[in-house]
């Protein structure tokens, strides 16, 4: 029995192959072709019209590395083809080739891919007409990024100019409508019967049927004979699904990368392949929702492509297209800041709202490799009810599909971990098959969903044909065409019981991507930060001084940062091309934002300070001389408390208030001052009556006491700052993955040189110089008067490979628990389970009344190890991963110069480790010689802090502050204005109200639950009003 199935199933695909296909397209004639190549950036099409084209013939090759050819075609009709569907044929070349077909007037029709390519260009042919069409040819190169194959392509220097592909058909072609609908009948029933059971009647019954319409096909003429076959298979298609089918909603999508194994210009080109091709499948299948979830994508339709974007707002408004998402790109949902994550909904929510009419409720997160604890607050706070993602790793994450997912401060999201294909899906039986038996809650929901759609090129016309046929067919898996909205509204309702998942959602393997390209993490972070000193010093000089507030610059300027949010960009997964474009748009984004700053606040002069913390800040400040102030010595005679700094910058003590302005050049007055003094073994201590540091000969820390708790952190024997190189070679995805075996590990124990650099009495410092054998490591151990941690500044001339760079710090400390920072909180993630996790700027250990806080100012990865000591007592290991050296899809990522802070403290609470946070990521700037007054807003709780002060997107005036509980545990608070107050709101994410609240005199009283966002919005009265 098995043998006579196996052969009929063997002949059934002959059947397809052989016959059916072969036949789609009986009458055919070439297209005249001719071409121009274009190396270099893409140009529009109107552009190319005008271009001189030469002739052109099939098999010829084109397409340097990411070069585009652009192609135009000509042929006129047959007569006899009247009355028929008469489609262009193209094939391309391999795998990679993409293109964009153009009519003769240069308006977008569709796109093209390999699973892509015919373009319908009359149906019914009228018989005798001319068909023109331009078709932009991207030659964009194939890049394994498991493997490393092509990585050479990745970066234009290394690409080389070698032709990648040849044109192998262009054609037109009458399509056999009888022979079509053939194929995807027998398609669906061949799908069917593969992915069911073999002990099953229907298995054998639709064998029957599919043996039985492939004899009743004539191989002399196929096409006469087809829809003979198609009655045959009739009966088969018409038998309904059970009752208690799964129902798979479905809906068309493509997954766009705004970049990753392509540059973002190509992500461009790719938007209007995709969008063309999805908006004419919308107009020729009614039945298709489709949805895209990027704003930014939609952006650069608009202005690129308006014609396209023009189809799709058409499509929105006749239910074929279902905007979701709501959020700028498609971000890492882990490592972006809090005010970014609510960035990319605010932006992305009024862009679908205002330009497309949609209110967006679902996030659609597909290729999510880990959200953030702290997302459900802030997706619901943007107006979302539902999460859809993904689980590429059956091993990891909820081991439900369908629940809701619990954050950090309580808030749940209604979320669905669609089962089914990775990334593409084309609706085959045994896809729909393996999505069903995949699914974790069968019986508590009777329905998932499935994105159908090739990744960069969206769905085909053949998987329409598919959802056609089982959408109610006996033995598959129901499939609707239904928007996700409409999906997540009937699986809430159906689900009232879904459920309860608690923390992070880490859904596959990613540690690598909490350091890979540390210049492109570098980069966002400050860019972060300047944002948000900008929007606070714009704000107060709008309020005080009634200085225009930039709103279309910050917008601006937001966005570029948030693309390179995107899952592929800041995790450091990208081409070389990619990064080295992020790092310049970054460097863009400082300069600018520093100039907004600058036009804000004042030129800086030293004389006072800018705190744009939410916490009161008194410590040493180093001026830089960059140019920007008056050189030392003429700031050493105005400001005469300073320490002149060997580097030829000054260092004085600062005091300024919560976002405000402050004094620089105070006394030490009652301050003690710090000292460096040799140690008895060849080292030095470093000492300000706070805090002592012992580093020994080469340059480790051996002792490091809080003064006032008498108590040592080091762990008896250990040593702090150690740095570790291991190997690091996962077996593929390199960016991606950490080699965690740690395989070769090396302490750089031992010192090129150890000296003192400065002496006091407001900064002492011990520069340490390492080698790796090709990397150069200087690191200068920096304490200041007054300070409760130790600095570490690290500057690293790296020139390692599939090597991992980590500083080891072996605390005596006996900790259940470490704390991480996410946006606007922490979660706390138990030490035993040891391996690589992510925090934002800090990371907490502790046991009862006693802990060790670490922060950083560019990764975000690190580890955890408790382990007992001999004797007694526990030792826990804290290791921030510095660098590493993937190889793919970058050959030479990391490679070059890096500098990075990171301090140490001892006897730290959770407290302590949030401003240690804000103090490394938030540096007192220096301010004008007039201070600009005193802050907008004060808060007068240690644990809630004013994230945001910004001026209202809307132009009206009004001043929002945006604050969180940042601790974990219930707060009252009162909020007080610096100005005349006429209204408060507390308003949603977009700065819609949602409540009046009360004040009196500016005076605001709040209640906070752990961890809580809230938003208010502030009317300033009118300076005429006085009631």
């Amino acid at each position: 029995m098995h043998d006579r199935i196996a052969a009929g199933e063997e002949r059934i695909s002959a059947f397809l192959t052989g016959r059916l296909r072969p036949a789609l397209h009986p009458h055919r004639l070439p297209l005249d072709v001719s071409a121009w190549h274009l190396d270099g950036e893409p140009v529009p099409a109107h552009v190319a019209l005008r271009a001189d084209y030469v002739p052109f013939a099939v098999g010829e090759p084109w397409g340097k590395p990411w070069a585009t050819t652009w192609f135009r075609v000509e042929a006129a009709v047959p007569e006899r083809w009247a009355g028929r569907r008469v489609e262009a044929l193209f094939d391309l070349g391999e795998s990679r080739a993409e293109a964009l077909v153009h009519d003769e007037h240069g308006i977008p029709l569709q796109g093209l891919h390999p699973g892509l390519g015919a373009v319908p260009v009359a149906a019914p042919a009228a018989g005798g007409e001319t068909v023109r069409l331009l078709v932009e040819a991207a030659a964009n190169p194939h890049i394994e990024g498991a493997s490393g194959t092509g990585i050479r392509y990745g970066d234009p220097v290394t690409a080389g100019d070698v032709p990648l592909y040849r044109l192998r058909r262009a054609d037109l072609a009458v399509r056999d409508e009888d022979v079509w609908q053939l194929i995807h009948d027998v398609e669906a029933l061949d799908g069917l019967m593969r992915a069911l059971p073999r002990e099953l009647p229907r298995r054998h019954e639709i064998l029957a049927a599919l043996e039985e319409a492939a004899d009743t096909v004539d191989p002399r003429a196929v096409g006469r004979t087809a829809a003979a076959a198609r009655a045959v298979l009739a009966p088969v298609l018409a038998r309904p699904a059970h009752d208690s089918a799964h129902t798979l909603t479905a809906v068309g999508h493509a997954h766009i990368d705004s970049a990753w194994l392509w540059p973002v210009r190509e992500t461009v080109r790719k938007c209007a392949r995709t969008f063309s091709t999805m908006a004419a499948l919308a107009e020729e299948y009614p039945e298709l929702v489709v949805t895209a979830s990027s704003a930014q994508h939609y952006a650069w339709t608009r202005e690129h492509h308006p014609h396209v974007y023009e189809r799709i707002r058409k499509a929105v408004a006749d239910g074929n297209w279902a905007p979701a998402g709501g959020m700028w790109v498609e971000a890492d949902a882990e490592l972006p800041g809090g005010e970014a994550l609510v960035r990319q909904f605010v932006l992305g929510r009024r862009f679908f709202r205002d330009e497309l009419g949609a209110d967006t409720d679902v996030v659609w997160l597909p290729d999510a490799a880990g959200v953030s604890a702290a997302f459900p607050q802030i997706a619901a706070l943007a107006g979302a009810r539902g999460l859809l993602t993904r689980r590429p790793d059956g091993g990891r994450g909820p081991a439900h599909h369908t629940f809701r997912w619990e954050g950090i401060d309580g808030t749940t999201l209604f979320t669905h971990l669609a089962p089914g294909p990775d990334r593409e899906s084309a609706l085959t039986g045994g896809e729909l098959a393996s999505a069903v038996a995949e699914f974790a809650d069968k019986g508590a929901t009777a329905g998932s969903l499935l994105a159908f759609g090739r990744a960069d090129g969206g769905p085909d016309r053949s998987m329409l044909e598919r959802a056609r046929r089982t959408a109610d067919l006996d033995g598959s898996p129901r499939v609707a065409l239904r928007s996700p909205a409409r999906f997540f509204r009937d699986a809430e309702r159906d689900t009232p019981l879904a459920p309860l998942v608690r923390g992070e959602l880490d859904l596959t393997a990613h540690h690598g991507t909490y350091t890979s390209q540390a210049r492109t993490k570098r980069g966002n972070r400050l860019a972060e930060a300047l944002l948000h000193e900008a929007e606070l010093w714009s704000a107060a000089a709008a309020v005080r001084q009634g200085v225009p507030y930039p709103h279309r610059d910050l917008t601006a300027l937001w966005q570029k940062v948030l693309l390179q949010q995107c899952h592929d960009i800041l995790p450091g997964t990208s081409i070389a091309w990619v990064h080295e474009e992020a790092e310049q748009t970054h460097r863009e984004v400082v300069r600018r934002l520093e100039r907004l700053i600058r036009r804000a606040a004042g030129d800086p002069e030293g004389a006072t300070v800018l705190n744009s913390g939410p916490l009161p800040r008194r410590e040493v400040v180093v001026l830089e001389p960059d140019g920007t102030l008056p050189d030392a010595h003429t700031h050493t005679r105005a400001l005469p408390h300073a320490q002149a700094l060997a580097g030829g910058g000054l260092a004085v003590l600062a005091e300024a208030p919560a976002l405000g302005a402050g004094t620089a050049g105070l006394p030490l007055d009652g301050t003690a001052p710090v000292t460096v003094a040799p140690s008895g073994d060849g080292g030095h201590v470093l000492d300000n009556g706070l805090l002592r540091v012992v580093v020994d000969a080469d340059g480790l820390v051996r002792s490091l006491v809080d003064l006032p708790t008498a108590r040592e952190a080091i762990a008896p024997g250990e040593a702090g700052n150690l740095l570790q190189l291991h190997r690091d070679e996962p077996v593929a995805w390199s960016a991606f993955h950490l080699d965690a075996r740690e395989r070769g590990r090396r302490d750089l124990t031992d010192a090129r040189s150890v000296e003192v650099r400065e002496h006091g009495p407001l900064l002492a410092s011990v520069r340490v110089v390492r080698g790796t054998g090709r990397s150069t490591v200087v690191q200068d151990l920096v304490l200041t008067a007054g300070a409760r941690s130790l600095a570490v500044d690290t500057e690293v001339d790296w020139r390692e490979q599939d090597t991992v760079l980590k500083a080891a710090w072996p605390l005596d400390v006996h900790a259940e628990h470490a704390r991480a920072e996410v946006q606007f909180g922490h979660v706390v993630r138990p030490t035993a389970a040891a391996g690589e996790a992510y925090a934002h700027r800090w990371v907490h250990v502790g046991e009862h009344g006693w802990g060790v806080a670490l922060a950083g100012d560019t990764g975000y990865g690190y580890d955890v190890a408790r382990a007992p000591r001999e004797g007694g007592g526990t030792t826990t290991v804290v290791r921030s991963t510095l660098l590493r050296a993937p190889r793919s899809p970058d050959p030479h990522a990391d490679r070059g110069l890096h500098r990075f802070r990171q301090t140490v403290r001892p006897a730290a609470s959770p407290a302590d480790a949030v401003a240690e946070g804000y103090a490394l990521n938030l540096p007192l700037r220096p301010g004008p010689a007039v201070p600009p007054g005193p802050p907008l807003v004060r808060v007068d709780h240690p644990g809630v802090l004013a994230e945001t002060v910004k001026l209202a997107d809307d132009g009206s005036g009004d001043v929002v502050v945006r604050l969180y509980e940042s601790l974990g545990g219930r707060a009252r608070a009162a909020l007080t204005a610096g100005f005349p107050v006429a209204a408060v709101h507390e308003t949603d994410l977009l700065e819609e109200p949602l409540s009046g609240h009360p004040h009196h005199e500016g005076r605001i009283e709040l209640t906070l639950r752990p961890f809580q966002i809230l938003t208010l919005r502030l009317t300033p009265r009118d300076p005429g009003d006085r009631s």
